[in-house]
């Protein structure tokens, strides 16, 4: 792109804060910044139309991790740090419901509940034993009693009797959360640039070159934000991890209400008013997951369609509406990586699938480093 002397002034001359990634993370990072610094001039570029990665493509789940997660959790970290985990996405998800409002993202509490398929006869026993010792470790957080055992009210089939329930989770809808995130920051006068992909930054020391696919410019700071990709730009550990998502049509008096983990949370599902939205399956095949590329496969999509049949809507006719795939980022450790990398330049990546539970905090975290 030939940039013009109008366009270069405009858009491109005396930038401040420069962002990539228009997801949750780049958006609180941005806003986060314009409220510690009024007068900056903040830009945020996303190489996709939408923003790409998972802020827009996820299940919508305000979760803070199910009982088996936790005690997975525990056999490579310590008590404090799970306790840190959970408090962080705790803390996440009151921050984002108080940023935005919870009508303006769909926030609906209707419990998180884990369910245990018959053939998993030692895991719900592990669970169920352990339900007062994890309460009892996140009492700080929660004060009271987050997993409680609960019947199968949805007659779910081949299945243990019981959920074990997190009482505190919701659910919200994320394309009305990232529309929100991003009226806020326009009306704060950020500026964010669509289908612009940055290929490499090199930091001089006094500024940071960026190098577009269509231009180059410069600015005085460099926040990284695109999670499952930030090994593309950074040398730090941070492995895509792909999640595929499919959704019903609508269903005749569908009952269900609530978000749903199934397999030691390898599959997870919800209702979208009376339809069914289920992803997961990325356990069948990790490597062909591990993936910059967006798309489904039909050995994921056919164990799918074979559970929602099977366990999840037994009774009930469904057909599936349409199905997509979001990147994730994750690694061997659970905690965010959000550190500063050189004198000009941040970021804030590697959310382990729990961006919409800690990406606003992550973001003001990030910000914070330039502060």
């Amino acid at each position: 792109m030939n940039l013009s002397y109008w366009e270069r002034k405009s858009w491109f001359s005396n930038i401040d804060f420069t962002i990539i990634g228009s997801g949750i993370v780049g958006l609180n990072c941005a806003i986060e910044l314009k409220n510690n610094f009024a007068q900056a001039r903040i830009l945020v570029l996303e190489k996709g139309t939408l923003p790409q990665g998972a802020s827009t493509k996820n299940a919508g789940f305000a979760c803070f991790g199910s009982i088996s997660e936790i005690l997975s959790d525990l056999k490579t970290h310590s008590e404090q740090e799970v306790i840190n985990l959970v408090s962080d996405r705790w803390k996440g998800i009151q921050a984002l419901r108080s940023l935005l409002g919870d009508s303006s993202i769909g926030f609906e509490k209707h419990g998180g509940h884990e369910l245990f398929l018959e053939r998993d006869e030692e895991l719900y026993q592990h669970c169920s034993g352990n339900i007062i010792e994890i309460n009892n470790l996140l009492r700080p957080i929660f004060k009271e009693d987050a997993f409680v055992t609960t019947p199968n009210q949805f007659h779910f089939r081949g299945i243990k009797n019981d959920y074990i329930s997190q009482v505190y989770e919701g659910q919200i809808n994320t394309g009305e959360m990232m529309k929100s995130l991003l009226q806020l920051a326009l009306e704060k006068g950020i500026t964010v640039l669509n289908a612009t992909k940055v290929d490499s930054f090199k930091d001089s020391g006094n500024k940071v070159t960026i190098c577009t696919n269509e231009f180059e410019f410069q600015t005085n700071k460099l926040l990284i934000a695109t999670n499952g990709f930030a090994s593309q730009l950074l040398p730090e550990k941070v492995s895509p991890a792909r999640a595929q998502v499919l959704i019903t049509k609508p269903i005749p008096n569908l009952s269900i209400k609530g978000t749903f983990h199934l397999d030691e949370g390898y599959y997870y599902f919800r209702n979208v008013g009376n339809r069914i939205l289920f992803g997961g399956g990325r356990n069948l095949d990790f490597k062909t997951e591990e993936t910059y590329d967006f798309g489904t496969t039909k050995l994921v999509e056919d164990k799918l369609k074979e559970l929602l049949k099977t366990v999840i809507l037994p009774n009930s006719e469904f057909e599936i509406d349409y199905s997509w795939s979001g990147i994730m980022g994750v690694g061997q450790q659970k905690k965010p990586i959000v550190k500063q990398l050189t004198e000009n330049v941040a970021c804030g990546v590697r959310l382990g699938g729990m961006g919409i539970a800690i990406g606003t905090t992550v973001g003001k975290q990030l910000a914070s480093i330039f502060k």
